[in-house]
């Protein structure tokens, strides 16, 4: 994008100015915040790794912790500032624990806040290099595993005995000087990057080491790249904060902790007890709105002459198939394979555990269906958070035909109601700790005989029309990733009840 030529005080172009055709050959240095990322602080992200590896206590800690990080960094100098919010957030931590939210928690949250006129120029570059205050290993997954970015130089922290003691390493926080420095020996004085990229005065000692040199000046007015432009689409991630915590948000979140709290017992103890047949209207007056369309299947009562029906559910949340029930007014039962006992002992609904052994879990599914019960399955097998399917598993194709597809979609403003690293008897709790949390259970017409195994069809193919039934209504896009991967892109497990992580997360397949 061309455009008048503005040059700064300092007479360094703008990043809007910089041609980036022809850059195949070229090396690109960049700072992160403000510079490859729109934002300028680095506060929500420490907020979000706080948050994950101490809870609300560690939240606080760095909220209040925050103005005087904001004092040095304005007026003292920009490496007290930071150190301040690293001791805050990683003081007494364990690597590992860090390690593991930066590379499940912050990929989704840098990635909707990439610059898209840096974007431009940096992703034009063969060889990519980030340089920045933050700490590497806050940021390095992100970046590596998203972008593609081949050296990642960043403030390194020290750790003793794998626990980090909040300070950094001897090298320092790389701002100004020590950017340029940390530069130099990543590439030597002879094989200098052929442009660099940053925001402000502290990032020219190192822009002056590059041949050419581009400023992103700060435009609140500038939209962030498209997720469908970036390398990788972001689908699996965890955490529990849906928003990224501004110091304003982390006050909010701070204040309506013990609120939520108590307001969550409240709705799952009553919710629990409450007969199914009023669960609607009770969850509705408790600030849990339910938006049902489509037109639910009103059967017969159960009997031992009627087969039962499938309602085959995209998976958002634990409470899934507790809605559905709402949303039809009756009874149900749903199958589970991790969900927590203590989950299964506050359900308003019948459960059954899968045991992953496809001939009993066959027969288990049968056994529901003889009995004429409504059974609620999410052949996912685990949850997605953005606008995904996962492959379905094609078992409720091969044994009923009775199959209605149900899209769901789940509204939450505050925290997630779902973990793949924490703990999962927390899920409905955490769900209800928001404000207003709302399910939308859309039922689509019943699958006709002529789409079914009846017809002749494989039940792969049956699943895969169905998901692709669900995908269309919610306008969400098919995959072929599994729990499987999920779980080694976020714990480094294959997903299997009681398993301990093995190895680090890996990179997340197509994203």
């Amino acid at each position: 994008m061309a455009v008048p030529k503005t040059n700064t005080p300092n007479r360094i172009p703008t990043i809007f100015q910089c041609d980036s055709k022809g850059r195949e050959n070229h090396t690109v240095v960049a700072d992160l915040d403000g510079t490859l990322l729109i934002g300028r602080s680095s506060f929500p992200y420490f907020a979000l790794i706080a948050f994950d590896v101490g809870g609300i206590l560690r939240l606080l800690l760095l909220l209040l912790a925050s103005p005087l990080a904001g004092f040095l960094y304005y007026f003292v100098s920009e490496a007290a500032g930071i150190r301040v919010l690293i001791f805050a957030t990683f003081a007494g931590v364990k690597v590992s624990a860090i390690k593991s939210a930066a590379s499940a928690v912050l990929p989704k949250h840098y990635s909707e806040d990439m610059h898209p006129e840096t974007w431009r120029v940096f992703s034009s570059c063969g060889r990519k290099c980030v340089l920045t205050a933050n700490p590497r290993i806050m940021v390095e997954p992100f970046l590596k595993n998203y972008l593609g970015v081949d050296v990642v130089l960043g403030t390194e922290i020290s750790s003793y005995k794998g626990i980090a003691t909040g300070f950094v390493a001897s090298a320092g926080v790389l701002v100004g000087r020590n950017k340029a420095i940390a530069l130099r020996r990543a590439f030597g004085a002879e094989s200098m990057p052929d442009i660099g990229i940053g925001d402000r005065k502290t990032d020219f000692p190192f822009m002056r080491l590059c041949k050419e040199r581009y400023i992103v000046p700060s435009r609140p007015e500038v939209r962030p790249v498209r997720h469908d432009a970036l390398p990788k689409p972001v689908i699996f991630h965890d955490g529990r904060l849906v928003q990224k915590p501004t110091p304003l948000m982390a006050l909010l979140i701070i204040l309506w902790f013990p609120i939520g709290i108590i307001l969550s017992i409240l709705r799952v103890l009553v919710g629990s007890l409450s007969p199914i047949s009023l669960t609607y209207y009770i969850v509705n007056f408790m600030g849990c709105p339910i938006t049902v369309k489509g037109t639910p299947p009103r059967g017969a009562k159960s009997s031992s002459t009627r087969r039962g029906v499938v309602f085959v559910c995209s998976h958002r949340t634990v409470l899934d198939a507790v809605f559905v029930s709402a949303s039809l007014g009756r009874m149900t039962t749903t199958i589970s394979y991790s969900v927590a006992s203590f989950t299964e002992f506050l359900s308003p609904i019948k459960t059954s555990r899968l045991t992953r052994e496809r001939t009993k879990d066959a027969q288990l599914i049968n056994d529901i269906l003889d009995q004429g019960r409504y059974l609620v399955m999410c052949p996912e097998g685990t949850t997605c958070r953005e606008p995904y399917l996962l492959r379905f598993s094609s078992l409720f194709a091969e044994l009923t035909d009775q199959i209605v597809p149900v899209a769901i979609v789940v509204k939450t403003s505050m925290f997630h109601g779902t973990t793949a690293r924490g703990h999962k008897w927390l899920d409905p709790f955490f769900f209800f700790m928001n404000p207003v949390p709302a399910y939308e259970v859309t039922f689509l017409n019943k699958l006709s005989p002529d789409q079914t195994c009846s017809a002749g069809k494989s039940s792969h193919e049956v699943a895969n029309s169905v998901q692709e039934m669900i995908a269309k209504t919610l306008n969400y896009k098919c995959t072929n990733l599994t729990r499987k991967d999920k779980y080694r892109a976020l714990a480094g497990t294959d997903g299997l009840v009681g398993q301990q992580p093995v190895r680090a997360a890996t990179k997340v397949i197509g994203g």
